[in-house]
């Protein structure tokens, strides 16, 4: 058994390099799996499929959207650092990957050495807000009572880079709160919205219509400039607190992929970042385009692992596997 195991490893590592070497000039010859760590139907899901027809279209294979959630998506992500560097395993990624190396010690994958990326796709912007029969009208009373009220003043979070973005709130601002999680940021809006937790910070998609219909009150968005759905709710800076922060997502593929396979693809989803029916189809859903190119994109990424690996370390917060 032994011998046969030590047999098909040897085959298994021959056939590997010959896939990772084929004429990347006929790339893709057959279909292309767009791997995402999150389950069908969400935010990132969706964005997956709309800029997966369209790279479909464009060069003539199937895009495949394969779903594989959980684990905040270090499964997906550990899937796709191990498969072959050939251009036909594609993960659609969160910010997670650059969150998780600082909430987790150890990790079954690197986030830098394992993958190259090719284009940062869209960005979530991010919206701080209370119910509406809050008594808390802005940032300034939000800290004013989370400090005279240490023990009543909590926030609602639905994943860790939620967290880590209101840690970064507290430390910028001195206000203590108490973090209740939940697994969605549609339950953590209606936590807030019913009177259950003081606060949330949220993306735009399950936040935005909650305000325009009167059931919530936004404070401020953590972008850089104010948003055009809510043009009066001032950016957290103008607000008085120091902080700046958006949720994106991306494609990488695993270390190794032929650079001009990458090139390809960065180019493709650059181009689909601005046709105008993807915009039209992702703006509702509180998601901005981006189309970055793949060096933007990794710049993004490894400064948003030394922002986020300082914020969890101030706050003491870890998570375990």
């Amino acid at each position: 058994m032994i011998a046969s195991l030590g047999f098909f490893a040897v085959v298994a590592g021959m056939a590997a390099p010959a896939r990772a070497q084929e004429d990347p000039s006929n790339y893709p010859s057959r279909p292309i799996r767009l791997v995402v760590g999150f389950a069908a139907g969400g935010g990132n899901d969706i964005i997956a499929r709309v800029v997966g027809q369209k790279l479909s279209e464009s060069l003539g294979q199937p895009v495949i959207v394969e779903n594989k959630p959980g684990g905040g998506a270090i499964i997906a992500t550990d899937f796709v650092a191990k498969s072959a560097s050939d251009g036909y395993t594609l993960l659609l990624s969160a910010s997670g990957i650059a969150v998780n190396p600082a909430l987790y010690s150890k990790l079954p994958y690197d986030a830098v050495k394992d993958f190259d990326a090719v284009s940062q796709l869209s960005t979530f912007p991010l919206i701080m807000i209370v119910g509406a029969n809050s008594p808390i009208r802005s940032v300034t009373e939000l800290v004013a009572y989370a400090k005279a009220n240490p023990d009543k003043t909590n926030f609602a979070s639905s994943s860790a880079s939620f967290q880590l973005v209101t840690e970064l709130f507290k430390q910028k601002t001195g206000a203590p709160m108490q973090a209740i999680t939940y697994k969605s940021a549609n339950e953590s809006v209606l936590a807030v919205i019913s009177g259950q937790v003081t606060t949330t910070i949220a993306d735009a998609g399950p936040v935005v219509q909650q305000v325009k219909s009167g059931t919530a009150r936004a404070l401020a968005v953590a972008t850089a400039k104010r948003l055009d759905d809510l043009p009066d709710v001032p950016t957290l800076k103008e607000a008085g607190a120091d902080v700046e922060a958006v949720l994106w997502n991306g494609i990488l593929v695993p270390k190794g992929t032929p650079p001009a396979i990458v090139k390809k693809l960065e180019g493709e989803f650059i181009r689909i970042a601005k046709l105008p029916d993807v915009i039209a189809r992702l703006k509702p859903l509180g998601i901005d385009i981006t189309g970055t190119s793949a060096e933007d994109f990794a710049k993004i990424i490894s400064s948003e692992m030394v922002l986020w690996a300082a914020v969890a370390k101030a706050a003491n917060f870890k998570m375990e596997q």
